[in-house]
């Protein structure tokens, strides 16, 4: 079968030839005849099987062959929301590329950026709009955008996007839609959440599912690497450099994990950046960028930055950690063997994981092979320890004292900000307040108590402490006394400090 054959004028038939697709994937060929009925549609097929072609192809096909309803003027006639922005970058990208040759516009919107050339590009008109939900919201609110004339809806990784908790945010921004429009549901995973929201949005949706629910792509090699927790980077330097991999895509559990480890590669001579959603877009962009145009080696990220990072050819994806949700193993290794091509996706796994990968295997419903590697075999009374935070910093509340990762699966893993707020910047540097908008203010500063009457006393756990030593005074830790009015001041990383038996290594 061909792009001809399924109902696609002659630009986008060209624009796609261009690319290089001679041929629809099994999720185009039934999507895009689904889309140009002009019903509603619930597809599921595995990450990486041609999803955004699938639906952007026909949103073009639509709009180039219907006149817009405010009589001739440009309104926004589709808007597609995604749950990062790497994505929606990627999406509004594939929307330029497959309409090179139609008189559309289209403009992608989120948060880290300048608001202003956004509105700008609104006032000009636009045809379909790429949005994460909460710098849609935020033109929502500032009544910078127009979406009474909406046609199109499509909703792109919804299952990330309820599992990042942007389901109030969705619900906000479908109260303000024009109720007569097509909806486009795409998702990687089928949970209850994707089904009940399914049933809340769609009318009598097409169903399309080109794979079994939940299941990883054949065209990607899986691999387990036992290994004891304290040498998984030893063993991941080990493994690049004895294999000479290039354009290693490395997944770890937190934000903090992620700069450590790029920075101890960096040392081990291996050229690594992080990516995650404490990183300015500015950041994230250049990482993104090197890191595809093959001059970055090793690309460390979180779960909320990796989607998006669509790379032709990705050969290598390495779980550093595994992740608490077991759907994320899904997306995580769908980075690799995109579009027909191989893959391999190797996971680093210690005692502490073992219930974790349990549950990776219950999901896709098969064992992953394992290989100890000379040298690095794990020792075999080496007792499983609570998945904490341990020094790792980044989003997300600690575990409770004794609540096992089973208790917690949620809890260890980055939690996502909102996109596009004014104050979006300076919200990604916080961590968690204990209570109200600012941290308390003492009267008089007090001398810092032993570690161990903090450890004793949970309330002091939970107070912003002194800002950590920056190199200005070498007077002991132990012995400086708080700043005066500043008894709430951060850490580097963002988070207020904590006792340091809780959070790590004291000022790393």
């Amino acid at each position: 079968m061909s792009f001809d054959s399924l109902g696609l004028s002659e630009q986008l038939v060209r624009a796609v030839n261009e690319l290089g697709y001679t041929s629809p994937t099994p999720i185009q060929q039934q999507a895009i005849p689904a889309v140009l009925n002009g019903g509603d549609l619930l597809a599921g097929a595995q990450t990486g099987t041609g999803k955004t072609a699938g639906f952007t192809l026909p949103i073009l096909q639509r709009l180039l062959t219907m006149p817009p309803a405010a009589g001739g003027k440009r309104v926004v006639r589709a808007l597609i929301l995604t749950p990062t922005r790497e994505l929606a970058a990627q999406v509004e990208e594939s929307v330029r590329a497959y309409g090179k040759y139609l008189k559309l516009k289209s403009t992608v919107m989120f948060g880290g950026v300048g608001i202003n050339p956004q509105i700008d590009a609104l006032r000009r008109g636009v045809d379909i709009v790429v949005a994460t939900p909460g710098r849609l919201l935020d033109h929502m609110q500032q009544k910078t955008i127009d979406l009474s004339h909406l046609e199109i809806l499509v909703l792109d990784e919804a299952d990330r996007m309820l599992d990042m908790g942007f389901i109030h945010d969705i619900k906000r921004v479908l109260a303000k839609l024009p109720p007569k429009r097509q909806n486009l549901l795409f998702s990687a995973t089928f949970s209850d959440e994707i089904k009940s929201l399914a049933d809340s949005l769609l009318d009598s949706p097409a169903l399309i599912e080109v794979a079994r629910r939940n299941t990883t792509a054949e065209t990607v090699a899986q691999k387990i690497h036992p290994v004891d927790r304290d040498r998984k980077r030893e063993l991941l330097t080990h493994l690049i450099k004895r294999h000479n991999w290039f354009q290693v895509l490395v997944f770890t559990r937190t934000k903090h994990g992620a700069n450590r480890l790029a920075e101890q590669l960096t040392k081990d001579g291996i050229s690594a950046l992080a990516i995650h959603g404490n990183k300015s877009q500015s950041a994230r962009t250049r990482a993104l960028s090197e890191f595809k145009d093959g001059t970055l080696q090793v690309l460390v990220a979180t779960d909320i930055a990796a989607r998006g990072i669509d790379i032709d050819q990705l050969p290598h994806v390495v779980n550093f950690d595994l992740p608490n949700v077991p759907e994320d193993y899904v997306h995580r290794i769908g980075r690799t063997g995109r579009a027909g091509a191989t893959g391999e996706a190797i996971s680093l796994v210690c005692v502490d994981e073992l219930q974790l990968l349990k549950d990776i295997e219950k999901l896709i419903k098969r064992a992953v092979p394992q290989e100890v590697i000379a040298g690095f075999e794990p020792d075999p009374n080496a007792k499983p320890e609570p998945i904490q935070r341990r020094g790792q910093g980044g989003g997300g509340r600690q575990p409770r004292q004794g609540q096992t990762a089973g208790q917690g699966q949620r809890q260890g893993r980055e939690q996502p900000k909102r996109e596009g707020s004014a104050n979006a910047n300076q919200g990604a540097a916080r961590g968690p307040r204990t209570s109200g908008d600012k941290p308390k203010q003492h009267a008089k500063p007090q001398a810092p108590k032993p570690a161990h009457a903090r450890n004793d006393n949970p309330r002091h756990q939970d107070k912003p402490r002194a800002a950590a030593h920056d190199g200005a005074s070498h007077t002991p830790h132990a012995q400086r006394k708080p700043r005066n009015g500043n008894p709430g001041a951060l850490l580097g990383g963002g988070q207020p400090r904590r006792d340091a038996s809780r959070g790590g290594q004291r000022g790393n």
